[in-house]
């Protein structure tokens, strides 16, 4: 019903004028805008960012105490429900009445929530921290209107991840001068410090901009500090082969067989952590099945298998961030196919039930959506190109030395003969040679149509460059 909430809403004429006030005064419950009714009106002054600074998040682990543990859990619930009310305030103002509701409009509903008798439980709450979770919900239909998202669904506990954002009016922050980039951070309806174990240190002499505290099905809280640095970006990376004077380019090869093959036949193994740790996953899952449901072992053991998850997900992350920063660091320009990684985990037709679960189950062991997703914002931070490839390029069916196709091949053919120039080619090898060839045609496609000084943008997408001749 509400993946069809688009098309019902250009039948529907949106109703607004003083009849849209009523409707959501008398009808919805929401208060008017009386704030400041009597003052002209300004434009509001957004903060803008010191020049030359990008915004970016330190993640710290903390332990908070028994008191700070309940207030916390308190916190998860209330924006959760705050999140769904204003989902069905929205919802229904629409579908029953067609009027549109905005973030403005919720904001001012959670006002008469906090006041009202039977919620005055909301009070125990930070403000800041609640109309967070309404701004939250206003990018997400936002999200939905672009077409880059589902219609916005409701939060259910023990489904939906628990987090609370706090703003700079919801935290205090004390800089250690001992250690400058640590320090003591205090929250809102919290008496006490935060245990933060500081990992590493924050930018001196910066203040925090937005904290971001979670807890994940294993029990961990960590808190996400959003901080505007200035990064520096690297040297530039001159290739020495044949193209002397221009970028060092990189062709990677994203498989199974191999994490990232590159062009000149190196290999990174893949992790496998889930084939690592599918015996001990297999016990604990039969262990949870003979729990009985409700009781406090069953929620141990699903505890347990929580933190072999967290353990499996924290290995994989930091494998993959090692990998793409050596690879952002010793070159200028990565060339990467563009992945539909979601219809490759789709059935396909002849393939036996279980081969199929395997294959899956690698695709999403393999984490190239991260991958893919570290390559883009590193390559943006130190001043390197990641050039994207369509999807359709034949990098696998052509011949790096004649540029011969071969046709489609069987993803059990790991090498295979030319049958123009009688040359043996690695598949994954001739793949990635192709990539770096097709992408570095690209850069220059487009470094050529830039005005002299100007540097390539950080992601160059073939799709994008399709889009934009054909519409010339």
């Amino acid at each position: 019903m509400k993946e069809q909430a688009a098309p019902a809403a250009e039948q529907r004429i949106r109703v607004t004028g003083e009849r849209a006030l009523r409707v959501k005064r008398e009808t919805l419950g929401i208060p008017e805008q009386r704030k400041h009714q009597e003052k002209p009106a300004s434009p509001m002054k957004g903060r803008t960012k010191p020049s030359g600074t990008r915004e970016r998040t330190y993640r710290f682990r903390f332990y908070p105490t028994d008191e700070q543990a309940e207030q916390l859990s308190k916190t998860f619930g209330t924006c959760r429900w705050v999140y769904n009310q204003g989902l069905e305030l929205r919802t229904n103002g629409w579908e029953q009445h067609q009027v549109s509701i905005g973030y403005a409009e919720t904001c001012r509903a959670l006002t008469g929530w906090r006041r009202a008798g039977e919620t005055s439980w909301l009070q125990e709450v930070s403000s800041t921290v609640l109309q967070q979770s309404l701004r939250h919900l206003d990018a997400a239909y936002s999200r939905f209107f672009r077409g880059t998202a589902r219609y916005p669904q409701r939060k259910k506990k023990g489904r939906a991840r628990d987090s609370a954002t706090y703003v700079r009016t919801g935290f205090r922050w004390f800089e250690d001068p001992e250690r400058r980039g640590t320090g003591l951070i205090c929250l809102a309806k919290q008496s006490g410090p935060l245990d933060v174990r500081w990992s590493r240190a924050l930018p001196a002499g910066t203040h925090p901009v937005k904290l971001t505290v979670t807890r994940d099905r294993a029990g961990r809280y960590f808190l996400s500090v959003l901080v505007e640095e200035r990064i520096d970006p690297l040297p530039p990376v001159v290739g020495l082969d044949g193209s002397a004077g221009g970028p060092k380019t990189v062709g990677l090869d994203l498989g199974l067989v191999s994490l990232v093959t590159l062009d000149d036949g190196g290999k990174v193994d893949h992790p496998r952590l889930l084939r690592h740790y599918r015996t001990r996953l297999a016990r604990l899952q039969r262990q949870l099945h003979r729990k009985k449901r409700g009781s406090k072992n069953r929620a141990k053991a699903r505890r347990s298998i929580a933190r072999l998850y967290a353990r499996i997900g924290d290995v994989r992350k930091d494998v993959l961030d090692q990998l793409t920063t050596r690879l952002v660091r010793e070159n200028q320009v990565l060339v990467v196919e563009d992945l539909d990684i979601e219809s490759l985990k789709r059935d396909r037709p002849g393939m036996h039930r279980r081969l199929r679960a395997r294959l899956n189950e690698a695709i999403s062991d393999a984490g190239w959506g991260e991958l893919l997703r570290q390559l883009a914002y590193k390559a943006e931070w130190y001043g390197r190109t990641l050039v994207v490839v369509s999807r359709y390029f034949p990098s696998t069916q052509l011949c790096s030395t004649c540029h011969t196709g071969s046709g489609p091949k069987d993803l059990s053919v790991r090498v295979w003969t030319c049958a123009g120039c009688a040359a043996v080619h690695d598949r994954d090898v001739n793949a990635a040679v192709n990539l770096r060839k097709e992408g570095l045609r690209l850069y220059r496609l487009v470094a050529e149509s830039l005005p002299t000084g100007k540097v390539p943008p950080p992601v160059i997408r073939a799709a994008d460059l399709a889009e934009c001749s054909s519409a010339a």
